[in-house]
């Protein structure tokens, strides 16, 4: 496939460090896609799971030193940090390796609209409150990832093509994981407005989407823990949803939910 040129790309959730990090995943798409910006919306490394062990593989590293070689030939590259590396907020303002660090961040589009970039967890009652909860919910998604890697090489064996989320079949069915979803959404919305933006631009939550709510628009990026998907946005500003490694080519919606969203490359689970 051609290299595609964007003026941005917006990536959240990675958890470099984990056995769950799809890194082979988010390096083809970094290799299929160049930006004029590189935002890192959050969690991109783990320190919560690495504390209770570390998996770093060689592909985790080679991520690590192309959006580092990105950020030298001259890519803006902006990281926000989240709840699961939230000990490098202490450096918010601060430069390294050309990586700017920010506690929040205004975006503007190519068609002038100005996008407030956080990572979400400042919106979340449970993490901000209720951290044992949280990490026992991280836990348990951790858990679910696993599982589903196993369903993923039992369905190659089988022949079945196609991407399927055992966490995204759970987050639809659970009426508490939807109405969280809804809660967490409206939160971030609520600030958005509180700072005369057009919108937001977040992660945090695993569930990616574009969608107009009230006249903003809400765009949370996803993840590359089970759904891989990105935000990129093209030269007139528009923003499109990605998810990298499924079959079908459909674009996104405001509404669909990350595993109906179309890709540009088969599938490679």
């Amino acid at each position: 496939m051609q290299e595609q040129q964007v003026r941005a790309i917006f990536l959240s959730d990675i958890h470099l460090g984990t056995r769950g990090c799809q890194a082979e995943r988010l390096l083809d798409f970094l290799r299929h896609h160049e930006s004029q910006y590189l935002f890192l919306v959050g969690d991109i490394v783990d320190f919560w799971a690495m504390s209770r062990g570390i998996h770093w593989t060689s592909t985790q590293n080679t991520v690590v030193q192309k959006v580092l070689r990105r950020a030298r030939k001259g890519t803006q590259v902006i990281f926000v940090p989240g709840n699961h590396d939230e000990a490098l907020r202490e450096y918010c303002g601060t430069t390294f390796g050309d990586i700017r660090v920010e506690y929040d961040y205004i975006h503007q589009t190519a068609d002038g609209r100005r996008f407030l970039l956080v990572h979400g967890d400042e919106y979340d009652q449970v993490t901000r409150h209720h951290r044992w909860v949280a990490v026992l919910g991280d836990v348990a998604y951790n858990l679910l990832v696993r599982i589903n890697n196993g369903l993923s090489r039992i369905r190659r064996r089988l022949g079945v093509s196609g991407y399927w989320s055992l966490a995204g079949y759970a987050k639809r069915k659970v009426k508490t994981a939807v109405n969280f979803i809804f809660d967490f959404e409206d939160s971030v919305m609520h600030g958005a407005r509180e700072k005369g933006v057009d919108g937001v631009i977040c992660g945090h939550i695993h569930w990616a989407t574009i969608r107009e709510v009230d006249g903003l628009t809400y765009v949370n990026c996803g993840d590359w823990v089970d759904s891989c998907t990105a935000i990129i946005e093209h030269f007139d500003g528009r923003l499109e949803l990605v998810q990298w490694g499924v079959t079908a080519a459909v674009p996104a919606s405001a509404t669909q939910a990350p595993e109906s969203v179309g890709s540009e490359t088969p599938a490679l689970h």
